[in-house]
């Protein structure tokens, strides 16, 4: 029998689910304002329900926010978020509570550039199943700015040290782009514009394979942080050959046996408010409905 479809192409490699981007915030009320009233998405209601911490739910991912000095992400965070004039008009009216800090949003071609009140740079971008899957909400990449001359190596990192495929990207080969699950990635695109010191931040995947890797990067003396059972962490992306760090950003891992393995998570519709509310729309799918489908 011939063969009729590419299989290898929905191959995920080690890891399955790209679940959270970690940035300290100095203040919590100020996160409110930029993540939820302005992007439209939503405080999870059942962990980290205090005034130290905040989990924001967008779609099967998050952000995490803890209380503490503000952390900015070397790059940018890509997120799909349906409907571009109601995003636009829920941060035009955020914009006089956040004066005097760093927020800004700006309205480009394929994406809305939407910085938060420390710096940290998002692109949000509406749905296109061809570029993002088949999501309506979500995190489906995070883009690191990286040395130049430092793609190939960090490609050849990943599928190596922790089973997760990745490629050269934009021609040139100036961007590695690491599968972290379903349509997700973490992509470094290599600069020469001067990068600020690691402060912190921190991103975190879930993997199958949980012990190789584990075992790969203990023997480079790489693992930065003995977290429990199901978890573990690790900092420092290397070359290979010579051990050289290419680049710096904490990697929380974790098993599929995790206990918040794929937990559901709560996405409201951010167009539903007190003077149009409808029954039964409170809260929004993050996929594609079946009539979107091939």
């Amino acid at each position: 029998m011939p063969q009729q479809f590419d299989r290898s192409a929905e191959d995920l490699g080690n890891a399955i689910h790209f679940e959270h981007v970690n940035i300290q915030v100095p203040d919590q009320r100020l996160a409110t304002l930029f993540y939820v009233t302005g992007l439209g998405l939503t405080r999870d209601p059942y962990l980290m329900v205090s005034d130290t911490n905040m989990w924001i739910n967008a779609g099967r991912s998050q952000f995490h926010l803890p209380s503490g000095r503000p952390q900015v992400l070397r790059g940018h965070t890509g997120l799909v978020i349906e409907g571009r004039e109601a995003l636009l008009a829920r941060l035009a009216s955020v914009a006089k509570k956040l004066e005097g800090t760093a927020f800004a949003f700006t309205e480009r071609n394929d994406h809305v550039e939407a910085v938060c009140p420390w710096g940290n740079r998002m692109r949000v971008y509406e749905p296109d199943a061809a570029r993002f899957g088949r999501i309506t909400l979500g995190i489906p990449y995070v883009e690191f700015d990286v040395p130049i001359g430092t793609a190939p190596a960090i490609c050849a990192f990943y599928p190596e040290v922790m089973g997760m495929p990745a490629g050269l990207r934009n021609g040139d080969g100036t961007v590695a782009a690491v599968n972290t699950g379903r349509d997700q990635h973490l992509l470094f695109r290599e600069t020469d514009r001067p990068q600020g010191d690691y402060d912190g931040h921190h991103v975190q995947m879930y993997i199958t394979d949980f012990s190789g890797p584990y075992r790969k990067l203990l023997a480079r003396n790489l693992i930065s942080r003995e977290d429990n059972q199901y978890q573990y962490r690790f900092c420092d992306i290397v070359d290979l050959d010579s051990g050289r760090p290419l680049f710096t950003v904490e990697h929380e891992v974790r098993s599929a046996t995790h206990p918040m393995f794929m937990r559901p998570m709560v996405n409201r519709n951010p167009v539903v408010n007190n003077r149009n509310y409808a029954y039964g729309h409170d809260q929004t799918s993050w996929a594609m409905g079946p009539d979107q489908y091939d």
